[in-house]
């Protein structure tokens, strides 16, 4: 059975009576003796090497490990924390000039204080707008720009309107990894050691891309000699239900099929570098099994309960771990069950339990409020 550290309380009088009991025939345990308050400074110090020895026992083994050691751990299987990434998107200035350009490393401001920079110089086109790649000046979620985001010229341009409009998500901010997951994988790779090019190994690879949260892989999947690695993208493609955007295929370097797009191919080009050299590796997203919802009892609730009720689905999605799997009402509704605000409602529809195609995944539709 596990050890019961003692409290400092019962450290206190273990002291206390260990005085008592040494010292025959006074009371050394006055309010301002010299031996209580020794007794004192002395059970302190046993709380404090306690608790010393309960941090190295945690950081003794990998499950439990927290910060450096949690990092060091992870090194010894070569798995890195994912780093934090910036936001790149294109904005588009109207201009009333032919000859106005914006320069590189030009500032912009989002309304919220927000800064980016732009990644090139880029004159005006033929629609009179001059479109500009930028770059968020810190890496994050947070940056992130919504399509139809003004941004803002730090610095004003000639011939160039200052406020301009997000047209495009090149790439979608990102935090770092958490600490739970970076601990999941980093478990996953200790129970399932790399074997060379095995099932597991793919998926261990696949999740290893920044944004990747789920990946399945499945040998042989079009043919013989091809592993066809299905991913999901649950945080920066939660606007399109986690399913990743570009097109399936294989890594841009590999001469024997079509090369992915997008996510796709970020994920593809990451595992060309450290697979086996003989398999063909086809990156797809699964198809989306969209399930639309009627909740009853919630007509009337606010806009912030609707809004949790919605991400408390999506997140029963999410933690769906294999292809095809059935999402169960019963897990549905306890998962809406915990958010505030939710204490009469009723699931109308889906009517029954929820199945996905062999290759499909479910993603939230719309609700339907009576």
């Amino acid at each position: 059975m596990p050890y019961s550290r003692p409290t400092l309380t019962e450290l206190k009088a273990d002291v206390s009576s260990d005085i008592a009991s040494s010292v025959k025939g006074v009371d050394p345990l006055l309010r301002f003796s010299n031996l209580q308050i020794t007794g004192m400074v002395q059970a302190q110090l046993t709380n404090l090497q306690y608790g010393f020895i309960d941090y190295v026992a945690k950081n003794a083994v990998p499950f439990t490990s927290e910060g450096e050691y949690l990092v060091g751990w992870a090194g010894l299987k070569n798995v890195r924390q994912k780093a934090a990434v910036p936001f790149v998107g294109t904005v588009s200035f109207p201009s009333s000039a032919t000859d106005a350009k914006i320069d590189a490393s030009t500032g912009l401001t989002r309304g919220d204080g927000t800064t980016y920079t732009t990644n090139a110089d880029a004159s005006v086109g033929t629609d009179g707008n001059i479109v500009v790649s930028f770059t968020a000046t810190d890496a994050g979620a947070d940056g992130t720009c919504a399509v139809g985001t003004i941004l803002t010229l730090e610095t004003s341009v000639t011939g160039v309107q200052s406020d301009g409009t997000v047209t495009a998500v090149t790439t979608p901010g990102t935090d770092i990894e958490t600490k739970d997951d970076f601990r999941s994988r980093m478990l996953k790779v200790y129970r399932q050691p790399p074997q060379g090019g095995s099932k597991s190994d793919y998926e261990t690879w696949a999740l290893s891309v920044t944004g990747c949260t789920r990946a399945w892989a499945v040998v042989n999947g079009w043919g013989i000699g091809t592993v066809v690695v299905y991913v999901m993208f649950d945080i920066v493609e939660a606007a399109f239900g986690g399913i990743p955007q570009g097109a399936n295929g294989v890594a841009a370097k590999e001469p024997r099929g079509a090369a992915a797009t997008g996510d796709q191919l970020t994920v593809a080009n990451y595992i060309y570098t450290v697979q086996p050299i003989t398999p063909l590796v086809y990156v797809l997203a699964p198809q989306a099994n969209t399930v639309n919802f009627t909740i009853r009892g919630l007509a009337s609730a606010s806009a912030t309960i609707k809004s949790a009720v919605a991400a408390a689905i999506s997140t029963v999605f999410a933690d769906q771990e294999d292809l095809a799997s059935t999402v169960y009402i019963a897990d549905l509704e306890t998962a809406i069950a915990s958010a505030a605000g939710t204490e009469a409602f009723g699931i109308t529809l889906p009517a029954a339990d929820i199945t996905s195609g062999a290759t499909a995944v479910p993603v939230l539709g719309t609700i339907t409020w009576i």
